[in-house]
């Protein structure tokens, strides 16, 4: 289960606005591997809507099936907030719906579940 916990309007390679909607996932505990002791953390990403801000702003609070993944990608640079130090990072944080639980198969121009 993920949660809508803010939105943000965002401008698109094309200059375009848009609004990004930004979703935590559950409650989970990391251990460091620095300390060996354990912190409460929760995943977090941001994904595109077609949403205005008035009802990314009503969204907000509402939780959505699915979670949230670590999605492999090409090496970037990643400036730390707390301290500005520059890292490289080859990961992202993704959304994911549950998986459909259901099959569908198109037999004759007309949908069927499939068995």
């Amino acid at each position: 289960m993920v949660t809508v916990t803010n939105y943000h309007l965002r401008e698109s390679k094309e200059k375009k606005p848009f609004i990004s909607l930004e979703l935590h996932g559950d409650l989970e505990m990391v251990q460091s591997m620095e300390t060996g002791r354990f912190y409460a953390t929760a995943r977090k990403c941001s994904m595109s809507s077609t949403f205005n801000e008035t009802t990314a702003k009503a969204l907000i609070g509402k939780q959505i099936e699915g979670s949230i993944v670590r999605v492999e990608c090409e090496p970037y640079d990643y400036a730390i907030p707390e301290g500005g130090e520059i890292i490289k990072l080859a990961h992202r944080w993704e959304y994911r719906p549950e998986e459909v639980k259901t099959a569908v198969r198109v037999v004759e121009g007309s949908l069927q579940m499939a068995d």
